[in-house]
């Protein structure tokens, strides 16, 4: 049995090759793989020297030889492919330990060159990997340190499974995939969106314990992107996050990057039931969760600002399940700690809204890819199509309803007022039908909080009279019932 092994992560490697080495294997490897194993004491022979031939251009070709890939691809089944293994004095390679050199890590530095990525392609790490998945039958293949201390351990008892080579091998061409992937979407660059043929690289970080529902499975993947996020947060306390959890935290972070303003938004079902603007962050939430104190009870809330202890002592009032922000400090940590069932998730800086990305829907059979709603409402954008013109306190608010309309589920409808939402009516199926679900809870959130009834009421009264259009917004059809 002979093994061969090249790995850039070297994660576990020595103790694999010592155990390779007990179940009977004789060794070979590359470069750095090399060094690393024969200075850690395990017995093994460089490539060069079995193949005969050196290492070229700079490490460029090492594994790219005909009694490297001839002793991988050989069937042990067939007379004929052992007959030429001995006519050309080939030995066969059994098992084949391969990750590859980090191009994702490289192009994400913020000082990469052009040539320091290019280097970064792996040629020979992805042609031996997929030889050995192709041929499974006889060659076990390993991409992923996680893999190494159960197959050494079916190795030391007698030998992998077909089912097993065959699960390693199918883990195989997924990571190659992935690996190419994100290397084709780096030479197409953003402007090189919709192509004819399209690949999604995603890693899993997370199962969850269910999905949208009880009895779906659900897990996380992420991109490996450097956007703030759900994605890249760092939770630090409360409970594992859900499938609904992760969704809402999501939507609520996106909503309020919106805003350079201290901004807050209270998120339910993926919907906002409280958004608001403020001169300081619990200024922000009290106005937010005025707008619907009920449905914001189990809701998620975001925080463009780093939550300071005042934040967290009104936020912890109401029961919520998940706070993000890019920051909080030490006394709102310690209050929050206090809520064991609590998830506080710090995700360092703000996304940028108007960064070009795209979203992604499946379909039955398919996929919608769209660019990422990049629009950011401004007066220069808006048209006067009542009498009346809007005072600029208007238009502030206007602007801001635009921008809490953009994430909100359509139909949509946003009553607003001193840069905080009154009333938000949601994914109805009729305009009419959310206008009312809006103006309703309006109504009765203003009629409880002191000095916020006039505002509906001058809203309600001005509804009809004074409106501004934003060209990038769909028109009321007839079918609505509302006047164009």
């Amino acid at each position: 049995m002979k093994a061969l092994i090249s790995v850039y992560n070297k994660d576990g490697v020595v103790d694999l090759a010592k155990n390779l080495l007990e179940a009977g294997a004789g060794l070979l490897s590359t470069g750095g793989t090399y060094r690393a194993l024969s200075e850690s004491g395990v017995t093994v022979r460089q490539i060069s020297d079995f193949t005969g031939h050196p290492e070229i251009l700079d490490g460029r070709v090492k594994s790219l030889h005909p009694k490297i890939h001839g002793g991988i691809l050989a069937r042990r089944d067939s007379a004929d492919h052992v007959a030429e293994l001995n006519r050309y004095k080939m030995e066969p390679i059994d098992i084949v330990v391969v990750n590859l050199y980090p191009f994702e890590e490289t192009i994400a530095k913020s000082d990469v060159t052009q040539d320091d990525a290019i280097e970064n392609i792996d040629i020979g790490g992805p042609t031996l990997i997929r030889a050995a998945a192709k041929n499974h039958a006889f060659v076990v293949v390993l991409v992923d340190p996680c893999d190494y201390p159960w197959v050494s351990d079916k190795l030391l008892r007698g030998g992998l499974s077909y089912a097993d080579r065959r699960y390693l091998a199918a883990k195989a061409f997924q990571h190659v995939a992935v690996y190419d992937t994100i290397i084709s979407q780096w030479l197409d660059g953003p402007e090189e969106k919709f192509n004819q043929e399209i690949t999604l690289a995603f890693r899993k970080v997370l199962d969850l314990r269910y999905g949208e529902n009880p009895h779906q499975n659900a897990a996380f993947y992420i991109t490996g992107a450097a956007q703030p996020g759900v994605g890249t947060a760092n939770q630090i306390q409360g409970k594992s996050l859900s499938y609904n959890n992760l969704n809402d935290t999501d939507a609520a972070f996106e909503l309020v990057a919106e805003f350079d303003r201290p901004a807050v938004a209270i998120i339910k079902h993926a919907n906002p039931c409280g958004v608001a603007l403020g001169a300081t962050s619990v200024e922000a939430y009290q106005s937010a969760l005025a707008c619907d104190p009920v449905s914001a009870f189990g809701g998620i809330i975001a925080f463009n600002r780093r939550v300071d202890e005042a934040t967290a002592k009104a936020v912890v009032e109401v029961f919520s399940e998940v706070v993000i922000a890019p920051d909080a400090d030490e006394p709102a940590k310690n209050i929050f700690s206090k809520k064991k069932n609590l998830r506080l998730l710090l995700t360092g800086s703000m996304p940028q809204p108007n960064q070009q990305t795209l979203t992604v829907r499946s379909l039955a059979g398919g996929l919608l890819v769209q660019d990422r709603d990049q629009v950011r409402v401004d007066s220069s954008m808006l048209k006067v199509v009542t009498e009346r013109a809007p005072n600029a306190s208007e238009v502030s608010d206007l602007i801001f309803a635009f921008q809490v309309c953009k994430h909100v589920k359509s139909n949509a409808i946003v009553f607003a007022k001193n840069g905080a939402s009154l009333g938000i009516g949601a994914g109805q199926m009729s305009r009419v039908d959310s206008s009312r679900i809006a103006a309703f809870s309006a109504a009765t959130t203003t009629g409880k909080c002191s000095g916020r009834q006039p505002a509906i009421t001058a809203l309600t009264a001005s509804f009809s009279r004074v409106t501004l259009e934003f060209p990038g917004c769909m028109r009321p059809s007839d079918s609505d019932g509302l006047p164009p």
